[in-house]
């Protein structure tokens, strides 16, 4: 089957190394996709979020399947639109309803959408300009450290830990005054800090049925030590030493059947990912958030250790046949370590030829280079286009070796300002 992949980070790098692989795979196209996806399928110059151009270009080529890697088109109704026009309704989308994706568009309808099922997540209260002065005393009374989150998708940068009452105001006040993240940050999260470990987890679902095809933990801060500001992930491992047969049991009873009971008994059209980002307080596990697509730099890891067939599972999804399917996962531990432009996440220059040495078809088959924010430029030679550069994934006997040799990697790699931590997996 021809197939339309939409986006151009790293996550999309590795979705399309694994959509590539599957025996239903035809053609594999990508809009836009990076440097590294030329080598999976097709690059295609069109927007994640030019919904016409998207449905000319599907019916123009005999699509059947679109595949939404990033969140902004599933938020902005992609699957709405595709599913509404009768040129491309019976296409095959993996992603939610525009509705169904409120769950990471909006913090407040999944904090809603929680309490109404009994998911166990931080507690929390909403605010808009309209009652700012109660939320600054909601502040006020408030036990310290605080959560702010801008309600709706400000691109990983809108959640702030705040530490003091004084900082805690100031940020209510960036978001909601100020409008930091403009219509973003129009109403406000503010929820109880929650003390534990993060990880992720990750299932396919068809609003009914659903399988967990993965689990990572990620390192979002810049500096090694969990230091400095946050980014959008400077790398990952899976699979995680803590997370028992007996601690993921309990994930699945009291936060993932619930969430996909939640969407059936509310009609909610749900087909395709759901990324639940966790946290382990003692023996309990939380909902930090809902994301409705999968991760970045979590998919560099997932899908590696993912042995099944991918468009296999999205067949099943859409033939309500997922409950048959039976996930198999690589036993090895694997890593990613992700290189970014100097300066980011703050302030960064694009453009800066990338040189690999050796090639990154002679590493062997244990690392595996992903391009996140890269292009090809005039002269054929790969550039930095963004910044997060590369995420280059090993495998290994334990998270330790998988990351040394995802560093020995970076080693031979080369462009102006690069950095990238030297630390991920220090916990294990």
């Amino acid at each position: 089957m021809n197939i339309l992949l939409l986006g151009s980070g790293g996550r999309e790098h590795a979705l399309a190394w694994k959509i590539a692989q599957s025996k239903h795979c035809t053609n594999l196209f990508i809009a836009p996709g990076n440097a590294g996806t030329t080598e999976c399928g097709k690059n295609i110059n069109i927007g994640v979020n030019d919904f016409e151009a998207i449905k000319k270009f599907a019916v123009d080529n005999n699509i059947e399947m679109i595949v939404v890697g990033p969140e902004d088109p599933l938020v902005n109704g992609i699957y709405d639109a595709l599913k509404k026009d009768n040129s491309t309704k019976d296409i095959i989308v993996i992603g939610p309803s525009a509705y169904g994706a409120q769950l990471e568009g909006s913090k407040a309808f999944s904090k809603k959408f929680m309490q109404r099922h009994n998911i166990p997540t931080a507690a929390y209260a909403e605010f808009t300009k309209d009652n700012f002065e109660e939320g600054k005393q909601y502040i006020q009374q408030h036990s310290l450290p605080v959560v702010l989150k801008a309600d709706g998708l400000a691109a990983g940068k809108g959640v702030v830990i705040a530490a003091t009452t004084a900082d805690a105001w100031k940020a209510f006040e960036e978001m909601i005054i100020n409008q930091q993240f403009g219509e973003a940050s129009s109403k406000v999260v503010i929820e109880q800090f929650l003390d534990g470990i993060e990880l992720s987890v990750f299932v396919l679902t068809d609003g009914k049925d659903y399988k967990i095809i993965g689990h990572a933990k990620d390192y979002k801060r810049i500096g090694v030590g969990d230091t400095g500001l946050n980014t959008g992930g400077m790398g990952c491992v899976s699979p995680l030493p803590f997370l028992t047969d007996a601690f993921l049991q309990k994930i699945e009873t009291k936060i993932i059947s619930p969430t996909i009971d939640g969407l059936q008994k509310e009609n909610i059209v749900y087909n395709g990912f759901v990324f639940f980002g966790l946290i382990k307080m003692g023996d309990e596990p939380y909902v930090i958030e809902y994301n409705c697509r999968m991760g970045d730099p979590e998919t560099e890891v997932v899908m590696p250790r993912l042995k099944n067939d991918i468009v296999e599972l999205f067949l099943a999804m859409h033939s309500n046949m997922l409950k048959d399917a039976v996930i198999a996962f690589d036993a090895r531990a694997c890593a990613t370590v992700v290189a970014v432009s100097g300066g980011y996440p703050g302030d960064y220059e694009k453009g800066k030829l990338i040189s690999f040495y050796p090639p990154p078809e002679e590493l062997g088959e244990a690392t595996i280079i992903f391009h996140a924010g890269t292009k090809i430029n005039e002269t054929g030679n790969v550039e930095t286009n963004g910044g997060r550069v590369l995420a280059v994934t090993s495998f290994g006997s334990n998270i330790a070796d998988a990351v040394q040799l995802s560093k020995n990697a970076l080693n031979h790699i080369y462009f102006e300002g690069m950095y990238f931590r030297s630390d991920i997996g220090y916990e294990f």
